[in-house]
């Protein structure tokens, strides 16, 4: 997901979107642990989306801490 889709969720969204995108990383870890994993980029991606949404997390965060 880019960034720009990222940051029309709400907070409660975004960490039901972290917890969706933990899951699929275990998932794509398993397969390629068990040599059935298709497409090895999909971890890349999937691990970037999870920081981007931590960084977004972080931000509100820090918009609510002032």
């Amino acid at each position: 997901m880019k960034i720009s889709e990222l940051r029309n969720l709400t907070v409660l969204e975004l960490l039901d979107k972290k917890k969706a995108f933990k899951t699929e990383l275990f998932n794509l870890r398993f397969q390629q642990a068990t040599n059935q994993l298709d497409n090895p980029m999909r971890i890349v991606v999937v691990k970037r989306t999870i920081a981007r949404i931590n960084t977004l997390l972080k931000e509100e965060e820090l918009k609510a801490a002032k």
